[in-house]
């Protein structure tokens, strides 16, 4: 097992649920970019890929909890942007 790559992902995910409470709560994107959240799916994506062709251990299932947390901030960021576009719109 990668240990000092485990403790990386594992103070990486340690954010994501605060973040997740916080886009649900505020309702709103302030403080969040969508491209920086895409970016971060992208890597972990390519640390998925990289434990199942070449290095596969347990550290993978870190690397999908956080693509996990990662995506539902995005997917809340969708949708909080869509309610602040019909907020303005009414």
């Amino acid at each position: 097992m990668s240990f000092l790559e485990a403790v990386m992902l594992i103070c990486f995910g340690a954010a994501w649920p605060f973040s997740i409470y916080r886009s649900v709560k505020s309702k709103s994107t302030n403080g969040k970019s969508l491209l920086f959240l895409l970016v971060l799916i992208l890597g972990y994506i390519a640390g998925i890929l990289n434990k199942i062709f070449y290095d596969y251990d347990i550290v993978l299932y870190l690397y999908v909890l956080n693509l996990l947390m990662v995506s539902t901030d995005a997917l809340l960021w969708v949708r909080n942007r869509r309610r602040e576009k019909l907020a303005l719109r009414a």
